[in-house]
Parts: structure tokens; sequence; C-alpha cells
């Protein structure tokens, strides 16, 4: 049996956190064009994520954001991003390293990643509830799961 000297799944979730960091920026950039919009699921108690104690409590484990209508001061830096969201119409900024996303998606093209934190959920359907900024409850993100990227069925189990 060869050793791993190439660590092809910390290369692939490298080049996945690549996109959503491009992403990320061209929107800081730019703004959001059209419809896109972005589910991103989080752990919240990664280290170097920084939430009020109030959300933290809330989502001890992880939390799914919305960035679409309203969101302020989007900064993407290297290793992670900022971004300010309204929660039950207060103003929180949140500060998430790459390392800590559980996925990515834009439902608005069918586009998703997997992060090797998590299994896809076998059993999800569109019929799914998210969380929104605001706290509430969305179901039906249209995202259908089709273009969900994992690589976990191709790792080996330690």
């Amino acid at each position: 049996m060869s050793d791993d000297y190439i660590d092809y799944g910390k290369l692939v979730d490298e080049a996945m956190h690549y996109v959503v960091r491009r992403a990320l920026r061209l929107v800081a950039d730019r703004g959001l064009p059209s419809d896109h919009h972005f589910f991103i699921t989080f752990e919240t108690n990664y280290d170097g994520v920084m939430i009020s104690d109030e959300l933290k409590q809330k989502y001890p484990e992880e939390m799914t954001i919305v960035i679409q209508h309203q969101f302020w001061d989007l900064e993407v830096e290297e290793d992670y991003f900022s971004v300010v969201l309204s929660f039950d119409n207060v103003k929180q900024s949140l500060v998430i390293p790459f390392d800590a996303l559980i996925s990515f998606a834009d439902p608005s093209v069918k586009f998703g990643l997997q992060f090797h934190h998590d299994p896809i959920d076998e059993d999800f359907s569109e019929d799914d509830d998210f969380i929104d900024n605001e706290g509430k409850k969305k179901g039906k993100d249209g995202s259908g799961g089709s273009n969900v990227v994992t690589l976990d069925k191709f790792r080996k189990k330690k």
C-alpha cells in the first residue's frame, strides 16, 4: 500500500474554497447579478468563526445564512469572509473562515458545493427548510440538489 503524499481531498477542498472565495469577491465588487443568491452553511463552533453569543446559542453547531437582498459590508480575505446580515431586524456582523464551510449553493443556477465536514444528506429534497438571515425558515430553495459536488464517496476511510 502506498502512502498518500498527495492529499487529493485537501487539494480539491482548496479548489472548491477558491470557487466560493472568487464568487464572493465578485459579489463584493459588483453586487449580486439577476436572481443569484447564496446559501452558505458553516460550522458555528469552528475556530475563527465570529458570531454573536445570541446566534451561537441559537445555532450551536451549524448555521445556514442567505446572501440575497439584505447584506452589507461583504469583505473577502484569503482565509475568511465577513458580512453584516439582519437577524430579527438587528444588524449583526459575522466572520466565517472558508475552512468552516459545510456547503455553498446558488439555487438560481442550481449550483452547489459540499465540503468534507458532513456527507450529503441522502434524504435531502427541495422541500427541506433553510434559515434565512432574518432567522425565519424558508422552504423550497429551488436547487433540487442536482449539481452538488462531493468527493466523500471517493475518499479513503481512515
